[in-house]
């Protein structure tokens, strides 16, 4: 099902903005920006109608308005001015972000290359404005330091400000129970809450991922095996498998805090190994575990490891049935038949045009230049579904190398 973007209600954007979302919008953006040059080179016009006719408007400065900035550089660069060099002096190109900084999900030293990039080659960067309405030629843009609202005539807008629920799934939503929440919720395996037999994957559900503190009494009890009311290290560390696997967030804690194991969370405040705790000091040992849950990213590496998870699960759902590989079922008997659905962050990239891309790996490691653009080719080509998609991107990336991007109008 996915997602639609969202406008915010923002007054006349459904009618005059382009979006980055559908095939369908990809056809359209090319017209326009055909049609944007070939107005501006008609003889009777004067030369701020030719700047407007140029001007470019992407609003939004998250990795996917971005790309389409830096691409859109590259196509004009490139190719465009080649067609029409009259007119390669009156073109520009202007990102608009709400926020203080563009692509402000990465870290620091890319977005700041990012600015500086931009700045280079002539991008402007509009940073914490906020866009109000859109008209056919202009739009009116809020400046949040100053107050000041302006209008900023455009010949293109590109609205790429993120994704809402549509409005089927909405009233799915409502028939299940979860019409106040803003997405489709799903458990851990990716069940969709209050309906059995539903699975939700990608951008059109949120994984819910239960609280270490919601279970603790029931964790507690479960590993107290002698009901002694109080827990050994011993009995504790049965049940450390099931719980790292249940409550991914309690991994994510001790890496943070550097510790060795699950067993230091039980030292006392002095550093010292306790032989056992009540269930008191044990709600005290990780009542802040849960503050390393997130929200997964609605991008399709996400929703890729999904479908894989899924199709995992169904493959092997009578095998697991009969033998359950999941963890312990601290508020039921038994063994849950799966393990929960675990996200694997592999990196990300950011496309900056000019054939340089900045990356953000694992392991907090960056890399930005012409030497990433060829390793996100790589990634790319070796994510396509076949050998067939394989061949057909990389001989479009080399026809493009050799006799650039084709500017017909279709």
């Amino acid at each position: 099902m996915g997602a639609q973007v969202n406008t915010f209600n923002t007054p006349g954007v459904k009618e005059y903005c382009h979006f980055l979302k559908e095939v369908e919008d990809a056809q359209k953006i090319r017209r326009s920006v055909i049609d944007c040059f070939e107005r501006a080179v008609l003889p009777d016009l004067s030369d701020e109608e030719r700047r407007r006719n140029l001007h470019f408007v992407i609003v939004g400065g998250g990795p996917t308005g971005v790309e389409f900035a830096a691409e859109l550089h590259d196509f004009i660069l490139e190719d465009l001015v080649k067609l029409y060099p009259m007119v390669k002096d009156l073109v520009k190109i202007t990102v608009i972000q709400s926020g203080d900084h563009i692509l402000n999900m990465f870290d620091e030293r890319i977005s700041s290359f990012a600015e500086r990039k931009f700045g280079r080659d002539g991008i402007e960067v509009q940073t914490g404005c906020r866009v109000t309405s859109v008209s056919d030629k202009a739009m009116t843009v809020k400046v949040k330091s100053k107050g000041e609202i302006c209008s900023v005539p455009y010949g293109m807008v590109v609205w790429s400000t993120g994704i809402v629920t549509r409005p089927v799934l909405r009233d799915f939503m409502d028939q299940i129970g979860q019409n106040k929440r803003h997405v489709l919720t799903t458990n851990e395996w990716l069940r969709v809450e209050g309906c059995d037999g539903v699975y939700a994957l990608g951008d059109c559900a949120s994984v819910a991922q239960r609280r270490v503190m919601e279970d603790i009494s029931t964790i507690f009890k479960t590993a107290d095996k002698d009901n002694s009311g109080t827990l050994t290290v011993k009995e504790f560390q049965d049940v450390i498998d099931d719980i790292l696997v249940r409550y991914p967030q309690v991994e994510l804690y001790l890496k943070n805090k550097h510790l060795n194991g699950v067993t230091d969370l039980l030292k006392d405040l002095q550093g010292h190994e306790r032989k056992e705790v009540d269930i008191e000091g044990f709600k005290s040992a990780l009542r802040h575990v849960d503050s390393q849950m997130k929200s997964l990213p609605a991008t399709a590496q996400v929703a890729a490891q999904q479908g894989a998870y899924l199709s995992s699960c169904f493959n092997r759902r009578q095998q697991c049935q009969e033998t359950p590989e999941g963890p312990l079922r601290f508020r039921d008997s038994g063994r849950h038949h799966f393990r929960p659905f675990r996200y694997k962050h592999l990196g990300q990239f950011a496309p900056l045009g000019g054939e340089q891309t900045a990356a953000e790996l694992p392991g907090d490691w960056v890399s930005i230049g012409h030497s990433t653009q060829w390793l996100w080719y790589s990634v790319y080509a070796s994510k396509q579904v076949s050998w067939r998609t394989r061949f057909l991107v990389v001989s479009d990336w080399t026809r493009r190398f050799i006799f650039g991007r084709d500017s017909s109008r279709i």
